[in-house]
């Protein structure tokens, strides 16, 4: 057996390779576990009358093959006629062999249910990010073992059996992008405050975006030059817009479209807290995109930890976005419906004695 088939038969992921038509052509022995089902039933067989994926996948997988690029899908139920769903991440990829087959990867979650209640899952989510900030270290240390143990066994190997080793690297880089993220929610330090002109730091996010992944798109400046200035730290308020306004242009999915970008005055809106104390936040903040809006299922909890509308999104980054206007004593919401989505932002006014 090559050093290819040593590495596919003791994967401990259930993997498939789909060829043409998306039938599949090969099977790992945890794929047969995983599914309840032989080898022998599984060959020839169109993958998506033996793997049942709860998620619309077959448009984006479609677009995954053409573009040869891949795919991922994080909390998804995934089963078979054989077996009852588990909730897991799954990953298609491109093999780059002469077939053009692409690589199905199941990577179960381990738990057997939804978690229904709203409260339960953001406790549930807070608890995960503060275990996973403690863990991040230990785990990147082994993960760049692993990597390099990858890449010096490629070494070795023709270039037909590079591809499992292939993954093996990219998967353990995607790891640690997400740890990345995860160490970032956790240690980011409280805000430096001091007077920001609001203006001031939307010129810069949208300058950075023009000239980047936003150069596709119309971006509209609609603002009240009378704002006064608020209470912020600007480059934290700068890493809130940028966010925004990439997630406004990755909606447009590569095509052209307008955002917005919108400030005003509005006396009567108040924060008020549990405690019955409560503050003033007439800045408003408008980023307006016109893509196709958040998904019905996922709009009520888009600031939560691991929430994402994206088919590769880690759910941190609008998470950050909140953890940044809640420091700043403002608010953030969302109004989305297809062709329009509105990200809002009120902020304080800064006191005078700290406006100078």
């Amino acid at each position: 057996m090559t050093h290819a088939g040593v590495l596919w038969s003791s994967l401990p992921l259930p993997a498939l390779v789909l060829g043409q038509d998306n039938i599949i052509v090969d099977v790992n022995p945890t794929a047969e576990d995983f599914l309840n089902l032989s080898r022998k039933s599984l060959i020839s067989a169109p993958v998506w009358d033996k793997v049942m994926i709860d998620a619309p996948l077959e448009s984006a997988f479609a677009r995954a093959r053409n573009d040869h690029s891949s795919l991922f899908v994080n909390d998804v139920d995934v089963g078979s006629g054989e077996r009852p769903p588990m909730q897991c991440n799954v990953q298609i990829a491109p093999l780059n062999d002469a077939d053009d087959n692409m690589l199905l990867l199941i990577s179960p979650r381990e738990i057997s249910s939804r978690v229904s209640n709203s409260n339960s899952s953001k406790t549930a989510a807070r608890s995960a990010i503060g275990m996973a900030e403690m863990l991040a270290h230990e785990i990147k240390n082994p993960l760049a073992g692993i990597t390099g143990a990858a890449q010096l066994l490629s070494m070795g190997l023709t270039p037909e059996d590079q591809e499992l080793t292939d993954l093996i690297v990219a998967e353990s880089r995607r790891i640690v992008a997400l740890l990345d993220q995860v160490e970032q929610f956790g240690n980011l330090r409280p805000p430096e405050l001091k007077p920001v002109n609001i203006h001031d730091v939307l010129d810069r996010a949208h300058k950075s975006a023009a000239v980047s992944y936003g150069a596709h798109m119309t971006i509209i400046e609609d603002y009240d030059p009378s704002l006064p200035v608020t209470l912020g730290d600007a480059d934290q308020l700068l890493q809130v817009l940028l966010n925004l306004l990439k997630n406004a242009c990755e909606a447009s999915k590569g095509g052209a479209g307008t955002i917005r970008l919108r400030t005003y005055y509005e006396q009567s809106l108040r924060l008020r807290r549990k405690d019955g104390s409560g503050n003033s936040l007439p800045l408003q903040i408008e980023i307006i995109d016109d893509g196709p809006g958040l998904p019905d299922d996922i709009a009520a909890d888009i600031f939560e930890p691991f929430i994402s509308g994206k088919e590769n999104g880690t759910g941190l980054g609008l998470a950050l976005v909140s953890k940044i206007i809640a420091d700043h004593s403002g608010w953030i919401s969302v109004d989305s419906v297809p062709g329009r989505t509105v990200f809002r932002i009120s902020l304080p006014v800064a006191p005078k004695e700290a406006a100078g």
